[in-house]
Parts: structure tokens; C-alpha cells; sequence
């Protein structure tokens, strides 16, 4: 059964079908298999509307909304600009203020991709400009936008919560202590790359230009406070959060700053219903494809044939690690999530892992996943946005690659690198 399921996906996928069509024929092939015909097509649609139903999963259009108005409007410049204002003058700093804008917009987007579109549009001219080779340029956009994917707001740990039931709050602060460790790594690296090429540095903002630019952004940086503080401050959910940033973002946007007018909100609300039509299919699809790899009993099968029930938590760590990582360079994110947390759910909760530990680094192993050759999606996100070729594109990686995967490592064996804040908010 096992074999015929992924051998018809992988057919599909090959022929150039969205990944959407290769896991509801899945999950249809499988309900035929294990129920002889046709008689329980209800159930398979029974599970597809499950898969929606968590009132957590509301958070992902609003967060994508929230997003997409900022990039469309002021807020996105103005977190630019204040962190040029204080880092750009310094070797590298123009590259270190490019890792360091992915880091503040993904702390109000929870996308890798619009944190792609919305940092690397305006600052990589500038940074070609300035003297850096285009390769290493949009390596550093495609991988620091990983970062989005583990600040908070996170979308993938927004579906890793939905999926495995853990809870999205204690993700959410997980995230932040690797996605900090990312950025200094990331910041030190550009700072040895701008000194071995001889990039110069960019002239110093005045303290007065830096107070401008920090008046500036005084709005935007709004958002970091009414999710963070508004959830580990007891005032909202993460969902609750999510609609309060949507409302945030169209009172500055609109109102404050006019920078979008009302058929503007209308144009970015009908693109969010695109991009959220998508994402819940994903989704639906996805629940109905786990419930038949989980009935039918193909999760302790794969995992048995590798052993995994006989090793101890580290070593399952790396297993997840590099499932995750390799799935991520073929197909997109959440597709992943939904099909791989829960054929490792039962080893997680036999090994007595952290689910958040587990979460977050699933979290970055995916993000990671999504900016590395062949098909990461960030990476094709950065062709059509900036019009490069593929191979300019990946050329830059490695190094990237190889930082982000010593965090991975780093986060399994001392855990603390995640889990400090998250004890330290939720008392554990």
C-alpha cells in the first residue's frame, strides 16, 4: 500500500503537478486501498475538514494579511531604515542591516517569502551598489529570511502546533533564541566577507539621522510588541494576536501613515484569499493523507526498517533533522509539516522529547530546507522577485547552509538555546 501511495504522488509530481493534487490523490488511493472501493470517500472528506477546523489555524491568514499590507505600505521601509541608521556605517554593515531587517520583518510576517520580497526589493541595489557580489547578496536575503520562519509570528509553527497539539504560545518564544543565535552568526560572517573583499563601508548616520530613523519605526516596531507582549502578557492568543496585528497594520497603513488607500486594502485582501485558499487545501489535503499513513499503520513501518525505536533522543533528533531537511528541498514547507510530524509522533512521545523542542527544531530545519538547491522554495521565490538566474541564485548558499545546519545541531545538544525563554515565561 505503501509503495503504490508514493509511487502515484512522486508520478504526479514528476508530471508537474501543485503539490495539492499528488496529496489528495494520495490520500484518495489510500482510502480506496484500505476500504475496497469507494464506500468511505466520506471519511476521507470527514478527515480533510478536521484538518481546518482548529479555530489556531485562523492565525495564518491574518498574520499572511497583516504581512502583505506592510510590505505594501510604509512599515517595512522604516525598520529598514532604523536599522541602517545605527549598523550600516560599520565593515559589512550594509549586509548585517540586511540579516537584521529579515529577522524585524519576520518578527511582524512569519513568512520567509514575503520577508524575501519585502527586505531584498529595496536593499539589494543598494547593496550591489555598495560592491558586494550578487551571489553572496541574495544568498543573504534567501537564508536570513529563514529567520522569519522561527521569530514569532511563525506560520510553520503555527501548523506544527495544529498538527501535533502542541502548544503555539511555548513555540513561539522557543524560536527566538535560535533565530538570535542565526542572526549574530549570520552578521559575523558578512562582516568577514566585506573585509576579505574589500567592501567599503557606508558613510555614519549622525545621532540625530539615527533619532529620525528610530521615530520612524516607532509605529512598525508596534507589531513585535502587541505579539509578544500580548501573548506572554495574558492579552491575547496567538489567534487573537494575529487579528489584532491585521487591525494594527491597517490603522498605521491606512490612517497614519497613508500609505494604502481602501482599494489598495481591497487588492491585498483578495491576494491574502489566494495565498489562504492555497495553504488551507495544503492543509486539508495533508490531514486526510496522515490519517491514512497513520491507519494504515506505514509510519512504524518506515520507521521500524531504520531502526529509530532502538535509538536514544539525540540520535532521533538527527533523524528528524535530516528528514525534515531533505523533504524541504523538494516540496514546500507546510507539506512537510503535515506529513512527516505525525509519522514521527509516536517515537517523539516514546523518547519522552520535548514536543516544543522538537517543534522549533523541526521549524528550522524546514526553513533551512527552503532555501537550499534543488527546490527549495525561497529560492525560486528569489528568481522570479530579482530575475536571476537559478544557478546565480544557489551559488552563494554554502556557507549559509553550513551555519544554519551548526545551529541545527547546536539546538540538540544544549536545548537550552530554545527552551531558556520559553522555561523562564511558562515557569517549566
Amino acid at each position: 500500500m505503501a509503495t503504490t501511495i508514493f509511487s502515484v504522488m512522486i508520478v504526479l509530481l514528476l508530471l508537474g503537478f501543485p503539490m495539492m493534487i499528488p496529496l489528495l490523490i494520495g490520500a484518495f488511493v489510500g482510502f480506496y486501498g484500505l476500504f475496497g472501493g469507494l464506500g468511505q470517500m466520506e471519511t476521507m472528506v470527514q478527515q480533510m475538514i478536521a484538518g481546518i477546523r482548529p479555530a489556531s489555524l485562523i492565525a495564518v491568514p491574518m498574520f499572511i494579511f497583516a504581512a502583505d499590507i506592510m510590505t505594501r505600505g510604509q512599515s517595512a521601509g522604516r525598520l529598514i531604515d532604523m536599522v541602517m541608521a545605527f549598523v550600516g556605517h560599520v565593515r559589512g554593515g550594509l549586509a548585517v542591516s540586511t540579516a537584521a531587517a529579515c529577522t524585524m520583518f519576520g518578527a511582524v510576517s512569519g513568512s520567509t517569502q514575503a520577508t524575501v520580497v519585502a527586505v531584498g526589493s529595496p536593499l539589494r541595489p543598494r547593496m550591489l551598489k555598495a560592491g558586494y557580489n550578487d551571489s553572496f547578496v541574495l544568498a543573504l536575503i534567501i537564508n536570513s529570511a529563514d529567520i522569519a520562519f522561527l521569530i514569532p509570528p511563525s506560520i510553520g509553527m503555527i501548523i506544527y502546533g495544529v498538527v501535533s497539539g502542541t502548544s503555539i504560545a511555548e513555540l513561539f518564544i522557543a524560536g527566538i533564541g535560535p533565530g538570535l543565535l542565526i542572526l549574530v552568526l549570520f552578521s559575523i560572517y558578512s562582516m568577514i566577507y566585506a573585509k576579505r573583499h574589500g567592501v567599503p563601508t557606508e558613510p555614519k548616520s549622525s545621532w540625530a539621522e539615527r533619532g529620525r530613523a528610530v521615530q520612524g519605526a516607532l509605529w512598525p516596531l508596534g507589531f513585535p510588541a502587541i505579539i509578544i507582549g500580548g501573548i506572554y502578557g495574558g492579552i491575547f492568543s496567538p489567534t487573537e494576536a494575529a487579528a489584532a496585528c491585521v487591525l494594527y497594520a491597517l490603522i498605521l497603513e491606512v490612517i497614519v501613515f497613508r500609505s494604502l488607500s481602501l482599494k489598495s486594502v481591497y487588492d491585498t485582501a483578495k491576494s491574502t484569499g489566494l495565498i489562504t485558499a492555497v495553504v488551507f487545501i495544503l492543509v486539508a489535503a495533508g490531514a486526510a493523507f496522515s490519517w491514512v499513513i497513520s491507519f494504515g499503520q506505514i509510519p512504524q513501518a518506515v520507521l521500524g526498517g531504520i531502526g529509530i525505536d532502538d535509538m536514544g533522543p539525540i540520535a532521533v533528533l538527527f533523524v528528524i533533522s535530516i528528514a525534515f531537511f531533505i523533504g524541504c528541498m523538494f516540496v514546500d514547507p507546510i507539506v512537510v509539516i503535515l506529513i512527516l510530524v505525525p509519522i514521527f509522533a509516536p517515537v517523539v512521545e516514546s523518547t519522552g522529547l520535548d514536543p516544543v523542542l522538537v517543534g522549533t527544531i523541526i521549524t528550522l530545519q524546514v526553513a533551512i530546507g527552503s532555501a537550499t538547491p534543488p527546490f527549495g522554495c525561497d529560492i525560486f521565490t528569489a528568481i522570479a522577485v530579482f530575475k536571476r538566474p537559478y544557478i546565480e541564485v544557489i551559488r552563494g548558499t554554502p556557507p549559509f547552509i553550513v551555519i544554519l545546519l551548526g545551529v541545527a545541531v547546536a539546538l540538540i545538544y544544549f536545548p537550552q538555546i530554545a527552551l531558556f525563554l520559553r522555561d523562564i515565561a511558562f515557569g517549566e
